[in-house]
């Protein structure tokens, strides 16, 4: 660590003499000649050390900022933040499941119950490819993704559905389940998006232009897997985070500016990638990225790549699809046909341990789950396949809504708005004791179960995807 340039704060004269930049020069030291003069020149004289001995102070602060590691300044820059999901610093609605990836919006005024029809559609859209991603909307765009003919297409709208542009990201999926997976995240000025394939791409916002290109599974050893990869990209401040479960890297950080890898985490040699998208949380004043390989749920370092903790999280298909839940110092993972799991999170060391806290019956694919006031609300995938509310703190289960099979949500103002997977849209109201249907309509005529696209709830607007079609729907209170 280089010395400071200035001179050490703690060496000023204690008396003002010839080295001293209080003294004036050619005047010898005198007693002042009265109590009143004596009082002012020492004042004067108090205030002028103060003033050098902030300048320094302030300076060191600098010299010590500009030298210290970023990661160690991160650290210390997030101690004394509380506990909880991280927010993206970006406006609006500019990642998969919105600000803190965990499916609240912050909306209110919104419809307390639907209509029979259900409510006021505003417009919809057409011809954006096969697909089960979820729109993100910033300002006045929306952007969105769909696999057209060979191509991954990338599309901008405007806020009543028009295009603005589209660009392709590699090619489409044509394997098992044809269609895009992954939802764009944007971040200043740019739009980050991961296809089918692995190929991890920057556009420019504004115009579409591609800024750089990586491929993720042949950069850190990976390979594809059954249903495709499908990770939503989490953008955090200069990284962007990718997690290709391969021989070099179990999860690593790029600088989102070029593409180059930031650091990398230790890799779990006989796991594969699933098809989980991670979230960024603050635990003990640490920052940590939560994720799912096909066979653990984990916990990495945010700032460093340091692999904190495992769990076992496996089903037959190594299909892990649901992102962690995180709250009061404990985590949340769920999956298919195996028991959903509660940890704490305690200190061991430079790592951390979990332990279980308590197992329940649910099991979860792709609507994934969503904690308000101590609730959580999820769907079942296998049996049984409808709605829950448990207790945050044991796993009890305190609600049960048969009449809507599994899907997805998005809780806004008290409501849970729901996207079952054979296409009804629904409205619950969650009661101390029920989740009571406020409202629901049909989104399509008939699916194949595969309406998993998670619903958007912005700006008093409803987004609700299905294939080639986006829907928007006015939901506000009149």
């Amino acid at each position: 660590m280089m010395a400071p340039p200035f001179v050490n704060p703690t060496k000023l004269p204690s008396e003002p003499g010839p080295s001293d930049p209080l003294a004036r020069p050619g005047k010898s030291r005198r007693r002042c000649p009265s109590p009143t003069a004596s009082l002012a020149s020492r004042s004067a004289l108090f205030a002028k050390r103060a003033g050098a001995t902030l300048f320094w102070t302030s300076n060191l602060a600098v010299w010590i900022a500009l030298s210290w590691p970023m990661e160690r300044l991160t650290s210390q820059a997030f101690a004394a933040e509380p506990d909880g999901m991280i927010a993206s610093p970006e406006p609006d609605w500019p990642q998969w499941r919105g600000p803190r990836r965990d499916a609240i919006s912050s909306e209110t005024g919104l419809l307390p119950s639907w209509p029979t029809e259900g409510p006021r559609l505003l417009w919809k859209t057409d011809g954006l490819g096969r697909g089960w991603s979820s729109p993100i909307v910033v300002g006045e765009r929306i952007y969105i993704t769909g696999d057209v003919g060979d191509d991954l297409v990338i599309f901008a709208l405007d806020l009543d559905g028009n295009l603005q542009w589209r660009m392709t990201n590699g090619s489409s999926w044509t394997g098992a389940y044809p269609g895009a997976r992954a939802t764009c995240a944007y971040s200043e000025g740019r739009i980050y998006h991961l296809n089918a394939h692995g190929r991890a791409a920057c556009l420019d916002a504004t115009t579409g232009e591609e800024l750089w290109a990586v491929d993720v599974l042949e950069r850190f050893g990976s390979r594809n897997i059954t249903w495709a990869i499908s990770e939503c990209l989490l953008v955090d401040g200069p990284r962007l985070i990718v997690t290709p479960c391969g021989e070099k890297a179990l999860m690593a950080a790029l600088d989102k500016k070029t593409g180059a890898t930031a650091w990398t985490t230790e890799p779990l040699p006989k796991d594969r990638a699933s098809y989980c998208s991670p979230v960024l949380f603050r635990h003990a004043g640490r920052r940590i990225v939560a994720g799912c390989s096909s066979a653990h749920g984990f916990g990495v370092d945010a700032d460093t790549g340091l692999r904190l903790w495992t769990v076992p999280l496996e089903n037959r298909y190594g299909v892990n699809v649901t992102p962690p839940v995180y709250a009061d110092g404990k985590i949340f993972y769920v999956t298919a046909y195996t028991p959903a799991l509660q940890f704490a999170l305690e200190a061991a060391g430079e790592g951390i341990e979990p332990k279980q806290t308590w197992s329940n019956g649910l099991d979860t694919v792709t609507g994934g789950a969503v904690l308000v006031g101590g609730r959580l609300y999820a769907a079942g995938y296998s049996k049984p396949k409808w709605w829950f509310a448990f207790d945050w703190s044991t796993g009890q289960t305190l609600a049960e809504q048969k009449g809507l099979t599994t899907g997805a949500a998005v809780y806004a103002d008290g409501r849970l708005y729901c996207l079952a997977e054979d296409g009804n849209v629904a409205l619950l109201r969650p009661t101390a004791t029920a989740l009571e249907i406020a409202g629901s309509f049909r989104l399509v005529p008939k699916t194949q179960r595969d309406a998993w696209a998670h619903p958007v709830v912005f700006r008093g607007r409803l987004y609700l995807r299905y294939h080639e079609t986006l829907w928007c729907f006015d939901v506000r209170a009149r």
